[in-house]
């Protein structure tokens, strides 16, 4: 059910101004259908912080460096949509274990085979792909490092936690399971040696460039399901900097509903065993 912010006393004003300093700072953008998805997240933060109006908040971010930090870490916890699972769209990381780290393998030599996962939300995505490569005992051949992101911290926390639900762990195949997770109290830890095969856990704002460049020199980047909310613009600089920054060739996966067709042209679209996969040439 929709959040009215006016049955709390809090005035709308202000919250287009917000909404464009949210897609400036962040990437997601709210168009005019998902104006009361953004009044209904932001509004337990305004009202938590005294205010009665949305342009309250607006100047605190923009103009209040001392508090600004910590308050974009709420909005983006806030803004933050976390529903993901195990073994999500495996044709890619099939893909990303069949075809594309013998090519990867060959280009770094001896060097660390870096992974990023961003977002990684709560986890699943960069242990799936820990797990696949596992399977495939990748683990035995190269040197691999998996680095995982998000923009949320409570994501992170969680991450970190390393407790799931079952619904987490719906499509992952039984045996699977019983391999990599211990069950306690209904809830699935993974086992240490899965956990270790993530090597960082960190904080990073897609828009921000220098976060992002820390990362980006990975040879295969997954930046799955972050895009369908993003602005074609805001999509395009997150891009520039991954081109920027990755090897040649670079792959980067993105979501089945994604596209960067129109985006850019510095990747090429390619089909790597039925999986599409963008790489940079």
């Amino acid at each position: 059910m929709a959040f009215a912010p006016e049955n709390l006393g809090l005035s709308e004003t202000g919250l287009p101004l917000l909404r464009d300093l949210i897609h400036e700072r962040t990437g997601l953008f709210y168009d005019d259908g998902r104006r009361e998805i953004l009044a209904d997240r932001l509004a337990p933060l305004v009202l938590a912080r005294g205010f009665r109006s949305f342009l309250d908040f607006y100047y605190l971010l923009k103009y209040d460096a001392r508090s600004a930090s910590s308050e974009w870490l709420d909005v983006m916890n806030a803004l933050s949509v976390q529903e993901t699972y195990f073994w999500r769209e495996m044709d890619q990381v099939r893909a990303l274990v069949c075809s594309v780290m013998p090519v990867v393998a060959r280009a770094a030599g001896r060097r660390p085979i870096r992974i990023w996962s961003a977002p990684c939300a709560t986890g699943e995505e960069p242990l799936t792909i820990a797990m696949a490569l596992e399977e495939a005992g990748w683990f035995n051949r190269a040197p691999i490092e998996i680095h995982a992101s998000d923009g949320s911290t409570a994501a992170i926390a969680r991450a970190q936690s390393g407790l799931y639900r079952p619904r987490s762990l719906r499509a992952l195949p039984q045996p699977l399971v019983e391999k990599y997770f211990v069950e306690h109290d209904g809830s699935f830890t993974p086992v240490p040696s899965l956990r270790e095969r993530v090597v960082s856990w960190s904080v990073v704002n897609l828009m921000c460039p220098a976060e992002v460049a820390g990362h980006a020199s990975s040879p295969v980047i997954f930046c799955r399901n972050a895009f369908i909310y993003f602005s074609p613009e805001s999509v395009k600089q997150v891009v520039n900097v991954f081109a920027d920054h990755m090897p040649k060739p670079g792959y980067l996966f993105v979501g089945a509903s994604e596209s960067l067709i129109k985006v850019t042209e510095r990747f090429l679209l390619d089909d790597i065993d039925r999986a599409f996969v963008y790489v940079r040439r």
